[in-house]
């Protein structure tokens, strides 16, 4: 089945140029950290952020197993505080993956206030033509205030500043996630 952060995946890839400067804002289990990776290059740096150690192992292993380049930085922080790691629009793309880390602890989760705060600051941090891309989950563990509170916020951005585009999966059932991306004009 094609999922959701594949699909995220294609717009990625295009976006990112080596040399840029990325962030994984939900490095999670390290996938798109290790996209973010290969796809800046040794002279591009990536920045991964996670709240729980394990998610700070399990992407640090993978990045040696798959031999990704030694462009990362992983740290231990919620994505709330990514403005003070980067400096405004100095970002290519940022990457966000809501809701729990895959194998983790469910009740660990992203929450609306420090999302939507870390999308905000996201924005800042773009630069110009810059993407951000977003898969929602909701339902489940996951509930329905997060995605609700990421949707009215990215509704009101300005039409003239960003490229809002809301994709969904029409034909699959049990509220499956959302992906969206977000380019600064």
């Amino acid at each position: 089945m094609y999922q959701a952060t594949q699909w995220c995946r294609h717009f990625i890839a295009l976006q990112v140029k080596p040399g840029d400067l990325c962030i994984d804002a939900t490095m999670g289990n390290g996938y798109d950290t290790e996209l973010l990776c290969r796809l800046a290059g040794k002279q591009g740096c990536v920045l991964a952020f996670d709240i729980q150690q394990a998610a700070l192992q399990n992407t640090r292993k993978r990045l040696l197993d798959t031999k990704a380049p030694d462009n990362y930085r992983l740290i231990l922080d919620s994505h709330a505080h990514m403005d003070q790691y980067a400096d405004a629009e100095s970002v290519s793309c940022i990457v966000f993956n809501f809701g729990y880390l895959p194998g983790g602890d469910h009740s660990l989760a992203t929450c609306p206030l420090t999302s939507v705060a870390a999308v905000e600051q996201s924005l800042f941090l773009l630069q110009k033509g810059g993407l951000l891309s977003l898969c929602i989950y909701s339902g489940g563990d996951s509930g329905f205030e997060e995605r609700d509170a990421l949707l009215t916020y990215l509704k009101n951005l300005n039409p003239r500043r960003y490229l809002v585009i809301l994709s969904s999966y029409y034909n699959r059932p049990n509220h499956p996630p959302l992906p969206v991306l977000v380019r600064k004009l």
